[in-house]
């Protein structure tokens, strides 16, 4: 990078730093956003001509346009004439990881903000301990980011595919691990099923349900749904398998306990015996368990139309360093040998999954929409991702109204939150949005950032394009680098 950029990116990342701790200390700021559109996330409806009165972090004041706000500084007034504002929006499913990118994935937070993201749940990763750092540090005012909740390192069996799991064989070591992430302060808890015990697991989860932590996790192949559900599951992550729900999963349980079919004809059962009736009626039952999904339709998407879609030109890239995309390497590897049968099958089953997603909604399932993004996961970029998830839901059938709440509202009542996040409403923190076009008409309106306020400040679309623009020259830095 040319001495002079890299000077004036310094520059700016200092003057965001600066304003940050101004804010910090000047608790009495107000901001005014004047004559919008208000999109209430909980009745679908359009508030027109609104004046949003902020302090500091907090909405104070929704009012009609005809109100007198002139003790607010015309420097803090914003004119969203003709726009929509919106919650800040949540990716409700990410993982920001990689021991050896820890500069490159700290770049990238200033990128979700460009992307009107303000909120993420991160579902744990070798990066642990380094997030719940990040995470504090946000909430100090110390770093500028999306406001992090995270389940730090999540819990697995013994010699799992994935690095940093805290791995367990026993619940002695269970409960070792659980008072580990009681030390940490974990926002949740996240379980995954690539080594761990059916039996175990269901013990994690019940234990981890007992000490008071939501817990979000995969399925396991010879444990029930309904039977984690019973034992304190708090949500699935991933709707892939859902796809139970529309055979006899006890029975195919039960045939691949006693060995009568692996776990790969299990698969294929489920598969190829799905009733879509019985699929209804099972969510029907899951909603009224309370249970939550969050479907990550994107990297499904990515790798079953891999052979159709050449990602070398996507503008995302420029973003992200090629020691951060060298990871996506290792699926594409895996996929080099199929067949166009195979890569068929890849793609009925994503639009099979993805059909599951709006009937979900109706059955009164909460879903909420997460991404997956992470370095393993091939080309699901961080930010972009989740505005492309929204744009898969209203593909497979929601309406929009539906498809915001998944990405506020939802993620704001899953961890509890909702009572101060999540919508825009008195009283609530402002992370907030404001669109050129209406979300309600289209969802991929969120595209069509014009502003976004959080952590107290306003981020107008020329500070925006300065993130990107630091992001894209951080890149570059980093690269050459490690050349």
């Amino acid at each position: 990078m040319p001495k002079k950029l890299l000077a004036l990116c310094l520059v700016f990342i200092f003057t965001i730093t600066l304003h940050s701790q101004n804010n910090q200390q000047k608790t009495n700021s107000q901001w005014l956003i004047k004559n919008t559109n208000v999109v209430d996330v909980l009745s679908g409806k359009i508030l027109k001509n609104r004046n949003i009165l902020i302090e500091s972090n907090k909405i104070i004041a929704i009012s009609k346009k005809n109100k007198n706000y002139d003790n607010v500084p015309a420097s803090n007034q914003i004119d969203a004439s003709n726009k929509y504002v919106i919650p800040g929006l949540w990716d409700n499913h990410i993982h920001i990881e990689g021991e050896n990118l820890v500069e490159d994935n700290l770049a990238l937070f200033p990128v979700y903000l460009a992307y009107g993201i303000t909120t993420v749940r991160d579902c744990a990763s070798d990066l642990g301990e380094k997030v719940l750092s990040w995470r504090d540090q946000i909430n100090s005012g110390s770093l500028l980011g999306p406001t992090i909740f995270t389940a730090g390192r999540k819990l697995e069996g013994i010699n799992s595919i994935w690095k940093g799991d805290l791995e367990i064989s026993n619940e002695s070591e269970l409960h070792l691990m659980l008072d580990k992430l009681d030390n940490y302060k974990v926002d949740f808890i996240k379980i995954t099923e690539s080594t761990l015990d059916g039996s175990l697991y269901t013990k994690s989860v019940l234990a981890a349900h007992n000490r008071g932590y939501l817990v979000s996790g995969h399925i396991p192949s010879n444990v029930s749904i309904e039977t984690l559900i019973d034992n304190g599951l708090s949500s699935i992550e991933h709707a892939s398998y859902v796809l139970r729900l529309g055979s006899d999963e006890n029975e195919i349980i039960s045939k691949l306990n006693s060995k009568e079919i692996t776990k790969s004809q299990a698969e294929q059962l489920y598969y190829k015996n799905f009733n879509q009736e019985k699929a209804i009626s099972n969510y029907k039952k899951l909603a009224k368990k309370g249970m939550t999904v969050t479907p990550t339709l994107i990297g499904g998407k990515q790798l079953a139309y891999l052979d159709e879609n050449d990602h070398k030109n996507d503008a995302y890239l420029q973003y992200l360093t090629k020691r951060f995309t060298d990871n996506y390497q290792w699926r594409i590897g895996r996929m080099a040998g199929e067949t166009a049968e195979q890569k068929q099958q890849k793609k009925d089953k994503y639009k099979r999954i993805a059909q599951q997603v709006p009937l979900m909604q109706k059955a009164g399932v909460t879903i909420l929409a997460g991404s997956d993004s992470a370095a393993l996961n091939t080309f699901v970029y961080p930010a972009a991702a989740l505005t492309e998830e929204l744009e898969l839901f209203q593909n497979a059938g929601m309406q929009p109204k539906d498809i915001l709440k998944t990405a506020t509202i939802n993620g704001a009542k899953f961890l509890k939150k909702s009572d101060t996040m999540g919508s825009v409403n008195e009283g609530k923190i402002a992370d907030l949005v404001i669109l050129n076009e209406n979300p309600l008409i289209d969802i991929r309106a969120v595209n069509k950032v014009y502003g976004v306020f959080t952590k107290g400040q306003y981020f107008d679309r020329e500070n925006l394009n300065n993130m990107l623009e630091i992001a894209k020259n951080k890149k570059i830095e980093l690269d050459e680098k490690r050349k």
